[in-house]
């Protein structure tokens, strides 16, 4: 036979289907559940879930995918961790995490957050399935990895989980690993961006991407990336597509064109150009981002014939370019960021020009297009304008298809970051004008030339002519240059371009601008010529037209300087084709119209003018042109400077104009500039004549590079310098000038502040010279250079020492810049002295001033290489301790001070910095007990921080200090208050604790030991140091300062203060634990400090995820165990200072015992035993503890804290301690027991008070006030009493709430005793007395019992009151208003109805309820209207998981034992408990009736049991009654709307007797019934006739014939001797019923309708029947007049409600239906004799005495009994209709119903209402299977109204009323209701078909997996393990 196989490669796997197990060696599974597999056996694994090891099992392995993963340890200890990316393993954990929160929100119906997490849940999954693929590039791998970490923080966020900090690369950070600085700053920053990404998906909503805007905005340059994907346009010709970027509010091109040639065909013309077609508009800036609206603009210029009309190509010209139309589209939303789809193509509709068979005289009439945009004599530029402010355009389906995309970055970096999208094949446009930065390498030269515009004369034409322009470039010897005219990027170079024609247009607007690159040596002798011509449609005639005219300008002026920007305006000269062709001959002539005014040329009166050959014409032609050169300037003093060798003798002039030249300029020529600048230095080395000019200009440059706006050239400088930089005497040149500046800084302030600024680049420049003239030189003059150095030095020191106003500013820029020149400077001079003069410079900054720029400074020191150093830290560190310590005690600059302080704790953790012990020790030295008073301070003043409660002790322990005489606090604390420092901010004070922690951190033994002995021998200061490390380190603990999701930091800093505080306590075990130097606060603060640790929110690790907790863990352990086992140790360690820490101590040390760790709480709960031990020492008693330990575990509990495990603990670790002691025994075990008990009672109270169910909630409390009352906590009493009286408010129980109340009132006396403050619990009551207190009380509760309709009860108490006001108070004022009250409660009781509710027994079974319900039964007083069915509803709902029982039976033992839980619920009849007061005493119904359901704590239920066998003509003969009593332990109404039942009694009541008590009822109601009517005239006829019709008429009831049949017989007589003496009684009482009927029966006939006489008549016929028949059997009983009787209560009836309950027996079977306490507890109250089920319920099952068989029988009585009485019931239901029943007629109301006793009819609108929702309401929450079809088991159907009596609920047939109506076979059951707690849904995973509107849509198809069949082989059982069985504990978590 196989075996299990111990698995090698099969380690790890993830289940891909669900699995339950099917037995108990099997594992079940979840879809995602991680597996660790053990052993194989064939198709089988065994193995446990990584989740919850204990429990191993075995599974299918192919329900199971195996990974990857590296098994570390064997045998027990084997682990496995999976092999994947970091990344992924992150995303993994991440996304089960996730899942657990996602189920939760479903379950919770929230929507929103549940839709959110799916979407984040779906995207994380499709990102890790890309990243395992791994066939992504990398920079796109990289993005991914970024767009993850930012998906997972986000989330994290969102859900309130912990932050994780991560390094640059995305990586998570160890914290191990990484200093307490640099964590603190990745918290800081991941924070930020978390809000950043918070911020983001808010804008999103608004379509703002503020990633990418804040991307886009850190970088100098964009692009616009655009693909052409077609063009759709029916041209017929070859055609230029020119796209370009255009500004419509400036009317101007932004870019040169993207020129694509477009073939007749409708295709490119260059075929490989197809489906390639792209093109990157670069060179964008800030500037861009910021126009108010950008446009993308396609123009489409024909080239062909003149006109498209005419096929005969032969005869006519081709080859012209002709404007055809354009296409605008507006991208002002993709530059910005407010769109970004690079996919989405964008169709930009076409605009035509005008259609070429429209053109005969005008080529641009376009009017018979309508509507159009575009008019006559529109140009391209015009079209544009118009299109774009047109609304749309009709294009009819032609236009172009593009994507588009910004990408950021210039082109070299868009080619590196966006390779798949730009490569060298992509065309470049470039922006016309500079980028905002030109790198070194960047050499540019375009010009770019517009044709603007001309003006022609016809000439000797009769139309005007159809002028082309055509562009070319030539040199002053006529020679053109070839391929430098561009028209667009992505085409070639050209040697000539032909403009645009207009058909006969004599003012010709082209607009059409080209790039024109020559050579940068060529430019000086290159000009640009034109020349126009007028061309033919026709070819002949075309080919006969030569050039009519010419016009050119060169591109160099005559001073040397490139041609200016802007517009020209060029003159036209005419003169013969061939002269127009020789530039010799024109050349030296003006080119434009400014020129001739210049060379002074007067215009003439003429048309014209001769200028040698050539003659000026009328014409106009204008040209603009824009210079994007590197090389050309058009400044004349830059020029001047940079061939500053031509003319020495301006050089001075050119130097002072240099800082006059436009920024944009200089920098453009930096090289050159800088250059010339070095040179005119170098060849003037001998003087210094130029020295200061060439410094000040060197400082102007570095000037400008350092301004915003030129900022981007700082590399460009940097280049320079160590490139291109030559200059070897520099150093000594630049040296001199500075220190001149320096020493003369009062005179020269205004330059000296410049050269500060450049400062930086001044020295780059001193040093690079300097090391290139070492390299020349080989150190020669190296004691100079020095020397130089240490004067400027000086020259700083002294300027900074002096005392002169004019010097701030440069002060403050000296410290500001002097540090930057630290790196260059160190490379050629000594780092030791560089430290020392540093030290001096900044020993020399005025006490008091510039303090932020001080500490600013050495912040940038430290930042500087300098202080990696270990020498030069010796000598800088002791200085900044000492600058740190002075300020940090003066509270000045605080963040600078904490930013100088983290940043040296930064270096100092580095390990490339050499050795820092002794440097840490300088820091703890100086500056750790400032650091600790200045975080206490801060803690103080910041309300952010600390409570009011935290800060007031902190201050009152700070004043205890003070007293001590501890210098800092009385020096300094006047001078905060003096100042009133501000409070700072909570990340302020954070910095501060995290360089605290860091010190902390970097301290070892050794520190922590020299720290106490640098104190000396001065004992107070160690004492003070402890205390304010003490009081710093609980205030932090209390109130986190970070926060509470930095898990990672919270834990470094719990580490770090475990640490600290470990030692300290050493300290305090070694000085000040003997009796002359013990230190009680100190101690006190101790074990409060550590108390506060180890119970931190941050350390519970039972609140966290079984993740999170296990991370915790691995990396640091239970720090709870670590602290707990020191406070122990401590604790024993104080021997008999003890005592003195009784009780104060208690509380401190209950709440670490209940911290849910077991071996913590084995170790420290004994401690209680020795506080007892302790105080029982000393006072013979622990009463003081006792008190506290009660007192504080009530608070503690209710806080969260203890738990079942805790109780056991306590009571066995105490109890064998006690136990073993000898005094202790007896009273230890008394106070063991009474604490167990309350904990038992708190614990139950703890876990109900959230629940939704308040009525639970209520008896926890009740249970709670209760023992605080047994053991006379009277405190503790009054707290739960107004607990309780809240949660009756709440529930709108005011009776209860007043009764509640009045508990507290009874604790307080008539008297001006003064209240204690425990008994004022209340802001609400401002009593001074208990006299008051009580009054008020008095006067609330009168209140709630008015509310509660008890008016009763508040006569009672205002009668009290009354008394007071009257004969004690003398407040006669409030006597009239109590007395108005009664009296108005005294009428309520007579004039209002009040309903009466019905009473229910609950009894709770199993061991599932908690314990203060568990196998009790209670009795339930129900809501006013409250049925049976709805409050079992009701129940159920409260216990979705409960079983209803189907009998009232009491349980068996079994099902009180069984885990689950069941619920038995039933009607039950309050039995009366009339006062004294009114026995025997005539009263009204009024008064009586609220004692019927009130004040009663007695009640009975009563089920029918058949004795002997069935008597088919009489079943009444052998029907017992078996009668339950409850008696309640106190009356309801109550505190609580139920009590429990006390004590239960059981009788049998004989047929017999019975009977007697039926009549007995039925007489009393007849009674009843007519004194009413007697009373009052005006009462309905409906009750009465439903009452008389039902006794007088055999048909419709028996009567009292079957108790004839039954008993009046010899036979019976015979068998019952005894009972004759009852069947006198019984005869009697039938006798007695004549009288009562004929009174009735008389009224009735007074008072009947004529609708109802026929009624009325059959009644009279029926009764004389009845009347002889009974006269004749039993007597004449007659009663006495009715005016005797009139107003008084007959006797029988209140008789009847003196009887004590043994001879009044309840009755079984009613002899009507109308009897008002009709019950269910009362089988056959319907009047039909029909034995009633013993619960309402679907199913009845056959062991209530086999009744069931009866029912064929009994239906077909039924029917009989309906048929007879049909014409009667006609009658009397059509006189019911139209009769509206009035509210005091509950009779009618309950014979309709049939419901639960004791109750008035709803109110009509109530009754209507329930008819609408009953079906919802009262659907069994059990699970379908309990519902069975009626018919498929044979039992009595529910009690249901007679079929023709059904006014009141005319639908009731349809409804269910009491929730038991069994659906048909196969009909779904309805949906369950919608429950109103969170409780309701806990078997929601139990219930599949469960829909609900939050069901998240199925997966898509293929999740949707079935899993694949079973193994065939059933595996063997696994191995016995070596080991005993560990039970294995579910802690609950989900897996």
């Amino acid at each position: 036979m196989s075996r299990w196989v111990p698995t090698k490669k099969e380690k790890y796997g993830v289940a891909i289907y669900n699995y339950d197990a099917r037995g108990e060696e099997e594992l079940s599974l979840q879809i995602g559940d991680t597996v660790h597999i053990l052993e194989t056996y064939e198709d089988w694994f065994r193995g446990h879930r990584l989740r919850r090891k204990s429990k191993k099992g075995i599974f299918p392995a192919c329900y199971i995918h195996l990974k990857e993963a590296t098994v570390e340890g064997s045998g027990q200890k084997e682990t496995v961790i999976p092999t994947e990316v970091p990344l992924v393993q992150e995303v993994t954990t991440t996304l089960r995490e996730w899942a657990t929160i996602w189920r939760d929100l479903y379950v919770g119906d929230k929507r929103e957050m549940f839709n959110c997490v799916r979407d984040m849940i779906y995207d994380l999954i499709e990102w890790r399935s890309q990243i395992l693929s791994g066939t992504l590039p990398q920079d796109e791998l990289s993005e991914l990895k970024q767009k993850v970490t930012s998906k997972i923080d986000y989330g994290n966020k969102y859900l309130d989980l912990d932050l994780v900090v991560r390094d640059k690369d995305g990586n998570m950070l160890d914290p191990e690993l990484t200093s307490t600085i640099s964590l603190f700053r990745a918290h800081e920053t991941a924070s930020k961006q978390i809000e950043d990404r918070i911020q983001e998906e808010k804008s999103q909503k608004q379509n703002i991407d503020l990633t990418r805007q804040a991307k886009f905005a850190s970088t100098p340059a964009f692009a616009l990336f655009v693909t052409l994907k077609n063009v759709v346009c029916k041209i017929g010709e070859d055609a230029e597509v020119l796209m370009s970027l255009y500004d419509p509010v400036g009317s101007k091109f932004i870019s040169e064109n993207y020129l694509v040639k477009w073939s007749s065909s409708g295709l490119v013309k260059d075929i490989d150009q197809l489906h390639n077609l792209r093109a990157v508009f670069t060179d964008l800036g800030s500037e861009d981002l910021k126009r108010e609206k950008i446009s993308f603009v396609c123009q489409i210029v024909r080239v062909g014939r003149m006109e498209l009309r005419d096929n005969n190509t032969k005869r006519l010209t081709s080859g012209l370019r002709r404007p055809f139309g354009a296409a605008v589209m507006d991208v002002t939303d993709i530059i910005t960021g407010k769109m970004d789809d690079e996919d989405k193509q964008h169709f930009i509709p076409f605009q035509p020009l005008a259609l070429d068979d429209a053109i005969r005289h005008k080529q641009l009439n376009i009017s018979r297009f309508s509507p159009r945009v575009a008019g006559e004599n529109d140009f391209l530029q015009t079209v544009i304008n118009k299109v774009i402010t047109a609304k749309e355009v009709n294009h009819k389906g032609q236009g172009l298809w593009v994507t588009l995309k910004l990408l950021p970055g210039d082109i070299h970096q868009i080619r590196k970051d966006f390779p798949h999208l730009v490569d060298r094949s992509t065309a470049v446009a470039r922006k016309m004008g500079f980028p905002e930065i030109i790198m070194p390498g960047d050499v540019r030269n375009d010009i770019y030339v517009t044709l603007v515009q001309g003006d022609f004369d016809k000439g000797n034409k009769t139309t005007p002519k159809n002028v082309e322009v055509t562009m070319s470039v030539y040199d002053e010897d006529g020679k053109k240059l070839e391929n430098v005219i561009f028209p667009g990027a992505g085409d070639d170079g050209i040697s000539e371009y032909k403009s645009v024609i207009y058909y006969q247009v004599k003012q010709p607007r082209w607009f059409e601008t080209i790039k024109v690159a020559i050579p940068i040596e060529d430019v000086n002798r290159s000009h640009l010529r034109f020349t126009f011509r007028h061309r033919s449609s026709q070819d002949n005639k075309d080919k006969s037209e030569k050039i009519f005219a010419l016009s050119f300008v060169k591109l160099m002026r005559y001073d040397g300087t490139t041609l200016r920007d802007g517009e020209h305006d060029l003159i036209v000269y005419k003169a013969e084709a061939k002269k127009l062709e020789d530039s010799s001959l024109y050349l030296n002539i003006p080119s434009t119209k400014l020129e001739m005014e210049e060379k002074g040329y007067a215009p003439t009166g003429k048309s014209t003018q001769n200028l040698g050959n050539c003659t000026i014409s009328k014409d106009s032609f204008q040209i603009a042109t824009l210079v994007c050169s590197t090389k050309l300037t058009q400044n004349v003093d830059l020029l001047g400077l940079l061939k500053w060798r031509s003319n020495t003798s301006l050089l001075q002039q050119n130097l002072r104009q240099l800082m006059k030249v436009e920024g944009g300029e200089v920098v453009k020529f930096l090289q050159d500039t800088l250059d010339a600048l070095f040179n005119i230095m170098m060849e003037n080395s001998d003087s210094d004549t130029f020295d200061t000019l060439v410094f000040d200009a060197l400082v102007f440059i570095i000037g400008l590079i350092a301004d915003r706006k030129f900022q981007h050239f700082n590399p460009v400088l940097e280049t320079y310098i160590r490139k291109h930089f030559s200059a070897t005497l520099a150093y000594t040149k630049l040296t001199k000038v500075l220190k001149n500046y320096v020493d003369n800084a009062e005179k020269l302030t205004e330059q000296l502040l410049k050269a500060m600024k450049a400062l930086e680049y001044i020295f780059k420049f001193i040093v690079r010279s300097r090391v290139l003239f070492n390299q020349l030189y080989e150190n020669k003059g190296e004691a100079d250079f020095m020397e130089s150095l240490r004067n400027l030095f000086t020259s700083f020191n002294d300027m900074m020492n002096s005392n002169s106003e004019n010097t701030g500013m440069v002060k403050g820029a000296a410290l500001k810049y002097i540090p930057t020149i630290v790196n260059d400077v160190k490379l050629v001079f000594d780092p030791k002295e560089l430290s020392k003069l540093f030290m001096e410079f900044i020993l020399k900054v005025p006490l008091g001033r510039l303090v932020k720029q001080k500490l600013d400074c050495l912040i940038d020191i430290v930042h500087s290489d300098l202080f990696t150093h270990h020498d030069c830290r010796e000598i800088l560190l002791p200085l900044m301790t000492d600058q740190l310590k002075f300020h940090l005690e003066k509270r000045e600059e605080l963040k600078s001070c904490c930013q100088l302080l983290s940043d040296i704790l930064e270096v100092l953790y580095r390990k490339d910095v050499g050795p820092t012990q002794w440097h840490v020790q300088i820091i703890m030295e100086k500056l750790l007990r400032t650091v600790n008073r200045t975080i206490i301070s801060m803690g103080r003043d910041s309300p952010h921080i600390m409570s009011l409660k935290r800060t007031c002790k902190a201050l009152f322990l700070f004043l205890t200090c003070r007293l001590a005489s501890r210098e800092y606090f009385t020096s300094n604390a006047s001078d905060v208050e003096g100042r009133g420092a501000a409070s700072e901010s909570d990340s302020e004070l954070g910095s501060f604790v995290a360089s605290m922690t860091a010190t902390l951190r970097q301290m070892d033994d050794y520190h922590y030991t020299h720290l106490i002995s640098t104190f000396g021998k001065i004992r107070s200061d160690v004492v003070d140091f402890l205390m304010e490390t003490f009081i710093m380190f609980k205030d932090l603990i209390g109130k986190n300062v970070y926060p509470s999701d930095w898990i990672i930091m919270n834990m470094m800093q719990n580490k770090v203060f475990l640490r600290a505080i470990s030692q300290y306590a050493a300290v305090l075990s070694k000085k000040f634990l003997d009796q002359t130097n013990f230190e009680l606060q100190l101690w006190n603060n101790y074990f409060h400090l550590a108390v506060a640790f180890l119970t931190q929110e941050s350390l519970q690790l039972e609140n966290f995820s079984s993740d999170k907790r296990a991370k915790i863990f691995h990396k640091y352990q239970d720090m709870r165990r670590q602290i707990g086992f020191e406070i122990r140790d401590m604790w024993y360690n104080l021997g008999p200072h003890k005592i003195k820490f009784i009780p104060e101590m208690v509380g401190p040390i209950l709440e670490m015992t209940l911290v849910p760790e077991i071996e913590l709480r084995k170790a420290t709960i004994p401690i209680f035993f020795d506080m007892m031990q302790c105080e029982f020492h000393f006072t013979c008693s622990f009463q003081r503890f006792e008190n506290e330990i009660i007192t504080k575990l009530d608070h503690e509990v209710e806080g969260g804290r203890g738990d079942e495990q805790y109780k056991v603990l306590f009571q066995k670790i105490l109890l064998e301690h006690c136990r073993k002691h000898m005094y202790l025994a007896r009273t230890g075990e008394n106070f063991v027991s009474l604490v167990v008990r309350l904990l038992e009672r708190l614990l139950d109270y703890r876990t109900i008070m959230h629940d939704e169910n308040k009525e639970n909630r209520m008896s926890c409390t009740v249970n709670v006030l209760n023992f605080y009352k047994e053991i006379d906590r009277e405190e503790m009493y009054i707290r739960y009493l107004y607990k309780l009286c809240d949660l009756h408010k709440e529930c709108d129980n005011y009776t209860e709430a007043a009764y509640t109340l009045l508990l507290h009132a009874k604790l307080l006396k008539w008297s001006d005793e003064q209240c204690a403050a425990h008994l004022t619990q209340r802001d609400g009551y401002q009593a001074a007395t208990q006299g008051q207190l009580k009054d008020q009380l008095y006067q609330q509760i009168i209140n709630y019992f008015d509310k509660g309709k008890m008016w009763e009860e508040a006569i009672i108490l205002g009668k009290e009151l009354a008394e007071q006001y009257e004969n004690e108070m003398f407040d006669f004022e409030q006597l009239s208003a109590i007395l108005r009250k009664q009296a108005q409660f005294y009428e309520n009781i007579v004039k209002v109805i009040r309903p009466k509710p019905d009473y229910f027994a609950v009894g709770y079974y199993g061991a599932g309820f908690p314990s203060f319900l568990r196998n009790k039964v209670f009795i339930y007083r129900g809501k006013e209207y409250e049925r049976w069915e709805d409050f079992e509803a009701r129940l159920l709902t409260q216990f979705p998981n409960a079983e209803k029982m189907k009998t009232t039976t009491p349980p068996s033992e079994d099902i009180k034992c069984s885990p689950g839980q069941y619920i038995q619920c039933f009607t039950v009849k309050p039995i009366l408990d009339l006062p004294a007061k009114f026995q025997n005493k005539p009263i009204s119904e009024q008064i009586l009736s609220f004692y019927t359901v009130n004040e009663v704590h007695k009640f009975q239920y009563s089920r029918p049991v058949r004795k002997g066998e069935k008597d088919p003509d009489n079943e009444f003969a052998n029907m017992w009654i078996e009668r339950t009593t409850y008696s309640t332990a106190y009356k309801l109404p109550g505190i609580l709307r139920w009590f429990e039942v006390k004590s239960v009694s059981t009788e049998e009541i004989s047929p017999l007797e019975n009977a007697i008590e039926t009549m007995l009822l039925t007489n009393e109601k007849i009674s009843n019934m007519v004194q009413r009517h007697l009373n009052d005239p005006n009462l309905s006829i409906n009750p009465l006739s439903l009452l008389l019709n039902g006794i007088v008429d055999p048909a419709v009831m028996g009567g009292f014939t079957n108790y004839e049949k039954a008993f009046f017989n010899d036979k019976y007589m015979q068998e019952h001797p005894e009972d004759l003496e009852k069947i006198e009684k019984l005869k009697d009482l039938i006798s007695w019923q004549i009288p009562h009927l004929a009174e009735g029966v008389r009224i009735h006939g007074e008072k009947v309708t004529e609708a109802l006489r026929p009624l009325h008549d059959r009644m009279e016929a029926c009764f004389k029947q009845l009347r002889e028949k009974v006269e004749k059997q039993y007597g004449v009983k007659t009663l006495p007049p009715a005016d005797e009787r009139r107003g008084q209560r007959p006797r029988s009836m209140v008789r009847s409600f003196t009887m004590p309950s043994s001879q009044r027996p309840l009755s079984v079977a009613s002899v009507t239906s109308i009897s008002s306490d009709n019950s269910p507890s009362r089988p056959g109250s319907d009047g039909s004799f029909a034995l009633e089920p013993l619960l309402p319920k679907k199913l009845h099952t056959k062991s209530q005495d086999k009744l069931d068989r009866d029912e064929p029988e009994k239906e077909r009585k039924e029917k009989k009994k309906e048929k007879r009485n049909s014409k009667h019931q006609e009658i009397f239901d059509k006189e019911m209709k139209t009769t509206e029943i009035p509210l005091q007629s509950t009779e009618a109301v309950i014979l309709s119903e049939t419901i639960s006793p004791l109750r008035p009819q709803r109110p009509r609108s109530q009754v209507l209402n329930q008819m609408g929702v009953d079906r919802r309401l009262s659907v069994s929450p059990g699970p379908p299977s309990s519902s069975s079809n009626a018919t498929s088991s044979p039992g009595p159907p529910p009690i249901t109204p007679r079929s023709k009596l059904s006014f009141s609920l005319h639908t009731a047939s349809s409804l269910e009323l009491n929730g038991m109506g069994a659906p048909d076979k196969g009909e779904t059951p309805p949906p369950l209701p919608m429950k109103g707690n969170t409780a309701d849904y806990g078997n929601l995973v139990d219930n599949q078909d469960l829909t609900s509107p939050s069901t998240p849509p199925p997966p898509p198809p293929h999740q949707r997996h079935i899993p694949p069949p079973l193994p065939s082989k059933t595996p063997p059982p696994p191995p016995p393990k070596t080991t005993r069985k560990q039970p294995s504990i579910d802690s609950g978590i989900v897996q």
